[in-house]
């Protein structure tokens, strides 16, 4: 990787959270927990210099790479030039976030297979898995404190908004650990790839989508506080008090003390 950027004269920018996974061992664990074929399409964000897109077009049916940085993008494109005939790589220089937010495109059918760059891994996260078009399959490599965020469940230190976001589509299948030395350049912290596959059948229609997320924002907005104060904000004293008493919640609950399926129910109740 050193010689590659050398030669293309590319210096790396820590903004852009550029840390290229560069281990065979992991990158081919990788693809493995995404159960590839040759009928699947495959979307990456963040691709780098191409090891783990080489693997996904070894495996996979059709990739698609976003791209931030135009010397890289430029690089992939003579990296992996094909034939149209045979072309299955179809490369974007882009902002992932802001193409994923403007092309409202159809993700089912695709998976995710991705190191994604740390500074935008939970916004990416939310804006592909929340809705009708998401993926029928995650497996991306993350910052280990946001993978235990995904992986979490009632109750744990890590449990929180983007838990239950993500999992009210999403259930995590597996985690493992990445070390930083398996990264160029090495990050400060250590990192894991979680494998999320998509729920058979949703826990929510998508008209109800919208208030359950405003119902956990608000109940995580100060976790220490009971959950009933804080949905007061939105919601009437009398309405919520009801709901508890339905849903037999507490009404000293802290929103870390309920499940993903009675925060879903609470947003059926209240709507």
């Amino acid at each position: 990787m050193k010689d590659l950027l050398a030669k293309r004269g590319i210096q790396l920018t820590k903004s852009m959270g550029q840390n290229f996974l560069h281990d065979q061992n992991q990158l081919q664990r990788i693809v493995a927990a995404a159960g590839l074929s040759k009928d699947d399409k495959v979307l990456e964000v963040g691709p780098g210099l191409g090891p783990l897109t080489e693997l996904l077009l070894a495996n996979a049916g059709e990739v698609l790479a976003i791209e931030k940085d135009a010397r890289l993008a430029e690089f992939l494109k003579d990296r992996f030039a094909l034939p149209i005939s045979e072309e299955r790589l179809h490369m974007f220089h882009a902002d992932a976030l802001d193409y994923l937010q403007n092309e409202k495109r159809d993700w089912r059918g695709w998976k995710l297979v991705a190191n994604l760059p740390y500074s935008v891994a939970s916004p990416i996260l939310v804006e592909l898995a929340c809705g009708a078009r998401a993926p029928k399959k995650i497996v991306v490599t993350l910052q280990l404190e946001v993978a235990r965020r995904l992986m979490a469940g009632t109750d744990d230190d890590d449990y929180g908004i983007l838990t239950l976001l993500v999992q009210l589509d999403y259930e995590p299948r597996e985690c493992f650990r990445i070390p930083r030395g398996c990264f160029f350049p090495e990050p400060d912290v250590d990192s894991a790839c979680v494998v999320l596959d998509q729920r058979a059948q949703p826990l929510l229609p998508e008209n109800l989508r919208a208030s359950f997320a405003k119902i956990v924002k608000r109940a995580f907005s100060q976790r220490r506080k009971m959950m009933i104060k804080l949905l007061k904000a939105d919601w009437p004293e009398e309405k919520l008090t009801k709901a508890f008493a339905e849903l037999r919640i507490s009404p000293r609950e802290r929103a870390e003390k309920s499940s993903l399926e009675q925060l879903a129910r609470l947003a059926q109740f209240l709507k």
